[in-house]
């Protein structure tokens, strides 16, 4: 076999050469771009600590705060609360259960209608935490298709029953495209005390503040006694009650120990 000379062999290697220097280029060329674009990507994490944490509520400079509903059984006092909320241009969040939807379709096109946010409270109102991730994604899902069919309206916000959860509830609730929301303050109107309690509870609490989700029931005894002195309450406060999906960050967030969901710096 006849040697190549070193003429010949440089000749023969000068494109290689040349598709080479291309390649490195092109890699290096893809590292800058992605290193300066990188800090646009949707960043968003809930754990703190290896726990999968829900929304109690939002670090913000405004003076704001949301009223949330959680309706699983009854509905004698729905209109009522949409009549208080609508005198004082308050908009809340209502998470309705599977069976909730089934009983009232009227009163869940009503509360969409009056400007409120539509949350799914799962469909049979379990512990979310016993469940396999399966059976979890189907008390969701069975929710959100029923309400997308009677409204079109496509639900984002979870609060799970009880507010029991775990990791597996948090992040089944994420592939679902859910945001999971509990509360930091608890009205305590399920418990029957009076309107006066419901009334002391909220505005007095010691976690009320800039970003607060504040819980009640549709369904409680006293709820519709007291709503209206709570809202003005923190109306002369001067908080801007808004719902949920308002009020929290849909990227670019971290949560802290106390489920805090706080916005990414920038």
């Amino acid at each position: 076999m006849q040697r190549m000379s070193k003429k010949e062999h440089k000749k023969l290697n000068i494109p290689t050469v040349a598709k080479s220097g291309f390649f490195w280029f092109a890699l290096l060329l893809l590292i800058v771009c992605s290193v300066l674009y990188l800090p646009t990507v949707t960043s968003v994490s809930s754990s703190v600590d290896g726990r999968e944490l829900p929304i109690y509520c939002v670090k913000t400079p405004k003076k704001q705060a949301a009223l949330s509903f959680d309706a699983a059984w009854g509905n004698e006092d729905t209109q009522t609360l949409l009549d208080i909320l609508a005198k004082y241009n308050v908009h809340a969040t209502f998470f309705m259960t599977g069976g909730w939807v089934d009983s009232y379709p009227e009163d869940v096109k009503k509360i969409l209608a009056a400007g409120h946010d539509l949350g799914n409270h799962s469909q049979n109102h379990k512990n979310m935490s016993q469940l396999s991730d399966e059976e979890c994604k189907q008390e969701l899902m069975s929710v959100h298709s029923k309400v997308k069919e009677l409204t079109g309206y496509e639900m984002f916000l979870f609060r799970p029953p009880y507010g029991d959860y775990d990791n597996h509830v948090i992040m089944n609730a994420k592939d679902c495209g859910y945001y999971p929301i509990q509360w930091d303050v608890d009205s305590l109107d399920w418990k029957d005390y009076g309107a006066d309690s419901i009334i002391q509870t909220v505005t007095q609490h010691e976690h009320l503040g800039n970003g607060s989700i504040i819980l009640m029931h549709n369904g409680a005894k006293y709820t519709k006694d007291a709503l209206e002195t709570v809202i003005t309450t923190l109306q002369g406060a001067g908080y801007e009650l808004v719902p949920v999906s308002q009020l929290i960050y849909r990227e670019q967030y971290h949560m802290d120990h106390e489920g805090r969901q706080i916005p990414d710096s920038k």
